[in-house]
């Protein structure tokens, strides 16, 4: 059986690794905010070309903190619009609601899944301030244009970058493309820590230190509160673990790339349609997408061949019963990216052998 994905060997190089620096952490007796997460801030702000990075105990409590601490900074209000793809993981919407703030739906660009800035002017208001481009999958949104909309009528850009660690867009890093970044370090990501971890990257002094307060119950001294804050950091052994996988996260994208290539060449057949890559781009291929008409029929297919796939997502988010307000839209294409699309096994440890077996069990699938 060719896995999905498979933690235990995704992590196994590292192990020695990852155990001494957990064992430093142990004996140190100190827990929570201390010198590992201030090492792994450093480095990763190094990592993604950034002045900041902010160390949260996850990618959605990463998109929380950047929209809150826009709220605290006189930026945004409750009401405000912001513009979302619509083909997204709930997270980026959850963020937005959570704010008091209205997510305006977009559909993506067919090719790359991405927010299409073709799709936005047309969902400005005089109620909207910010953009939220999406990296899904592991590419890069378009941010050129993005930007340039966003520059015309004044409105903020924030990266979903959950899922793009280590992409690249004209040669420019995931993370460093806009305002703020929300980064997800959840086992299954390409730097993926052993529990929950997250981080916002940042060019903005002020908005660093608002963030930095409100992840900390809103203080940056013990017991002095300046604002209303809360618990999101980023613990001291998780940030240990990610600085050690920083190291190789690099060469663990390379190795994702050449299945992500091989797959690109050789699968040929009329009934999968596979993915598009931006040009000047570079992604980090997270999640390797194909979308099929019949796929419950490929995918159990697939299993009698003994191949794992995946779903990434099922359901869309406006068809989910928690924004029942948004249940009756008309999201035709996002309705059909999620009821066709397919994850392939991709990682830095599948063997070329189940990469051929992949390929040639997909060219035969009738």
């Amino acid at each position: 059986m060719i896995p999905f994905l498979d933690y235990k060997a995704v992590n196994a190089p590292y192990f020695d690794e990852i155990e001494a620096a957990m064992s430093r952490v142990l004996r140190s007796g100190w827990y929570v905010l201390g010198p590992e997460v201030e090492g792994f801030e450093a480095e990763y702000a190094a990592y993604c070309d950034t002045q900041h990075c902010i160390g949260v105990s996850s990618g959605l409590d990463a998109l929380i903190l950047i929209l809150r601490a826009w709220k605290e900074l006189g930026k945004l209000h409750e009401g405000d619009e912001v513009i979302v793809p619509a083909n997204t993981y709930i997270a980026s919407i959850l963020a937005i609601t959570e704010n008091g703030l209205v997510p305006v739906l977009v559909e993506p660009d067919e090719a790359t899944y991405n927010l299409d800035p073709a799709k936005i002017m047309a969902a400005i208001t005089d109620k909207t301030r910010v953009i939220m481009a999406v990296h899904l999958y592991g590419q890069c949104a378009d941010m050129d244009p993005i930007s340039h909309i966003a520059e015309q009528h004044g409105l903020l850009v924030m990266e979903d970058a959950a899922q793009s660690q280590g992409a690249m867009y004209k040669g420019r890093k995931s993370g460093s493309l806009s305002a703020a970044a929300a980064h997800s370090f959840y086992p299954g990501k390409n730097l993926g820590a052993i529990g929950e971890g997250g981080a916002v990257t940042t060019n903005d002094d002020e908005l660093d230190d608002m963030i930095r307060r409100l992840r900390n119950y809103g203080s940056h001294t013990k017991y002095v509160n300046e604002v209303k804050g809360l618990n999101n950091r980023l613990d001291e052994l998780q940030a240990a673990v990610l600085r050690v996988k920083l190291k190789h996260l690099d060469a663990d994208n390379s190795k994702r790339s050449i299945v992500a290539e091989t797959y690109l060449k050789n699968i040929s057949n009329p009934n999968v349609i596979l993915p598009f890559v931006l040009p000047e781009s570079q992604p980090c291929w997270h999640l390797f997408i194909v979308r099929t008409p019949e796929r419950d029929k490929f995918m159990s297919y697939m299993k009698r061949v003994e191949i794992g796939t995946s779903i990434h997502y099922p359901i869309p988010p406006h068809r989910q019963k928690a924004y029942c307000e948004f249940n009756d839209l008309s999201l035709p294409l996002t309705e059909a990216i999620h009821r066709e699309c397919v994850s392939l096994p991709i990682s830095p440890v599948i063997a070329p052998a189940q990469v051929r077996a992949v390929v040639l069990a997909i060219v035969a699938y009738e």
